[in-house]
């Protein structure tokens, strides 16, 4: 680059609709980066709408209130810096697709260009191809006399948006992102960039969002590259930020955050989403059944954590089967949270439904149905003290339970939120033991242990009939998490998971819990996406399916 110029990376929160709150915020990172001396601020993709905005954007309303605002963000232009807001842009589309997903310029107190995004995702969670006109290949933009070649998000994903940038005479690349958090995913990230910078000799500046948004948490973690590839700044992830990155001639100099390590990311992805989807939704609080087991234990932990102790209320609810163990387990990790804990008998309620159904239950052996009723009424107990007191029911089930149908509909899968929908059980005797030696940044909870030792090392029990295991229906975690992954992220086939080294029967037993479970995963609730192929939008297999092989 020719001279100097300071960029403002603002990694800001915003929330889907709220389009005079996310105003605000990007004013206010605007000030910031005015009082820093910048000559650029630059927002995430789609920062005034929030991200993603989904079918909001089909509504002529919703894009009128998006203009209005684009305007009033203009005239904090006058006489400062100029700054670059992702918004959605009315376009003369095809159908549905009348907007475009556009970095505005902002400069002098007007809208100086809009560049439109040019490949539009449409794969796992996104769905821009369906309500988004694509754009040309765009030309730089001139901002303080410097050529700023801009990229919406997927388009750094690509080589040719960069080399077009290139040819016409671009000399920094500037990259709004909405990129969701998943593990691994930042890796993968500057693969791309570096890649981009390769093939350009350019500097390049991602920006990307932070927080949740229903299934989706984004981790930040922007990123400055300079021409030779080399990251020269970095954000912290999981907070908001607003920095200056200065470029002088080929040297870029800005402030370098540390890296997470990877249970670190996970928990802090997990304790955003959570935090994010009770804040932005209003809700007083969760609550929770607390059985004594891992699950619950670092469901209430992650509530804690994101939440603070006050906003946290869990609930023991014995039967006849539940061990002294799992009572005092149970009375021990709300202990050292801090949180509350009532406990229901749920024993008067199993008996008033054998009475109820014993004339339609004689002569038939007992079974799960018996033993769901203690899930269901569990269910109901936590659901009517949401109803009455206020506080949204958190699920506690994680992805290995999900992804076999080893959970109760109506029973323990009932809830307005599934914070370990996509964490697998191994992964939950991790994040505990993590969790139990690190407090992350930005946690309420306490410092130190969070449950006893016993939680994480006794054998995993539902507890609904007498002396009994997980692993009495389903093989260990570590052989069933692995092959599971196989299975879903790896998309695999059954017979290449048995080639990879697994037990044929066992594999076909979890391909086919796998299959069978999908009408029951689809009426889960809404859970944090972690992995390439979360259960929803992103693995989409039909319930009514004949194939297997």
């Amino acid at each position: 680059m020719r001279g100097t110029l300071t960029v403002c990376l603002a990694q800001l929160n915003p929330t889907v609709g709220a389009i005079s709150a996310n105003a605000a915020k990007i004013a206010d990172a605007y000030e910031q980066g005015r009082t820093a001396g910048a000559d650029l601020v630059v927002t995430t993709e789609l920062a005034l709408s929030g991200y993603p905005p989904e079918d909001l954007v089909r509504r002529p309303a919703f894009l009128a209130r998006v203009d209005a605002a684009l305007h009033d963000l203009a005239m904090l232009t006058r006489g400062g810096p100029a700054l670059i807001v992702g918004a959605p842009r009315a376009r003369a589309g095809d159908g549905i697709r009348s907007s475009a997903n556009v970095a505005v310029v902002l400069e002098n107190g007007k809208i100086v260009a809009e560049v439109d995004k040019v490949h539009l995702p449409n794969y796992g969670v996104f769905d821009e191809a369906r309500v988004f006109a694509p754009g040309a290949l765009p030309k730089p933009v001139t901002i303080r006399g410097h050529r700023i070649g801009l990229m919406i998000c997927e388009d750094m994903w690509y080589a040719d948006v960069a080399r077009h940038l290139k040819a016409e005479g671009a000399e920094i690349l500037v990259v709004p992102n909405g990129s969701p958090f998943e593990a691994d995913k930042r890796g993968t990230r500057l693969l791309h960039a570096r890649a981009r910078v390769a093939a350009t000799g350019l500097p390049l500046v991602y920006v990307n969002q932070v927080g949740g948004q229903d299934e989706l948490v984004f981790d930040g973690a922007s990123f400055v590259l300079d021409a030779a590839g080399e990251e020269r700044a970095r954000l912290p992830a999981w907070v908001e930020d607003v920095a200056c990155v200065r470029f002088s001639g080929a040297v870029v100099t800005g402030p370098m955050a540390e890296r997470s390590d990877p249970w670190d990311s996970l928990y802090s992805a997990l304790m955003a989403g959570l935090r994010d989807y009770i804040g932005k939704n209003r809700f007083p609080g969760v609550i929770l059944g607390l059985s004594g087991g891992i699950d619950s234990a670092l469901a209430a932990a992650l509530a804690v954590d994101a939440l603070g102790a006050d906003k946290v209320t869990c609930v023991m609810m014995p039967s006849p089967y539940t061990g002294p163990e799992s009572l005092e387990d149970a009375a021990r990790v709300a202990e050292m949270l801090g949180c509350r804990l009532h406990e229901i008998n749920i024993g008067p309620a199993m008996a008033a439904f054998g009475e109820m159904l014993e004339p339609h239950f004689a002569g038939l052996a007992p079974n799960e149905a018996e033993e769901n009723i203690q899930s269901r009424v569990r269910g109901l107990a936590l659901m009517a003290l949401s109803n009455k007191l206020g506080p949204m029911v958190l699920s506690t089930g994680n992805k290995s339970e999900m992804s076999v149908g080893y959970a109760t509909l109506y029973g323990d899968m009932c809830g307005g939120f599934a914070v370990l929908k996509d964490v697998y059980k191994t992964e939950v005797f991790a994040l505990c033991r993590w969790r139990n030696a690190n407090r992350p940044v930005g946690a309420l909870g306490p410092e130190g242990a969070v449950m006893p030792e016993r939680v994480i090392t006794k054998a995993p029990t539902a507890e609904l009939r007498p002396d009994q295991k997980d692993e009495d229906s389903l093989p260990p975690y570590v052989r069933l998490d692995a092959i599971l992954a196989h299975l879903i992220e790896g998309e695999q086939a059954p017979e290449q998971v048995v080639q990879a080294g697994f037990d044929p029967d066992e594999v076909q037993k979890v391909w086919r819990l796998l299959n069978i479970a999908e009408y029951k995963r689809r009426q889960s609730p809404p859970g944090v996406k972690t992995t390439r192929l979360a259960f929803g939008r992103d693995r989409r297999y039909p319930i009514t399916n004949g194939f297997r092989d």
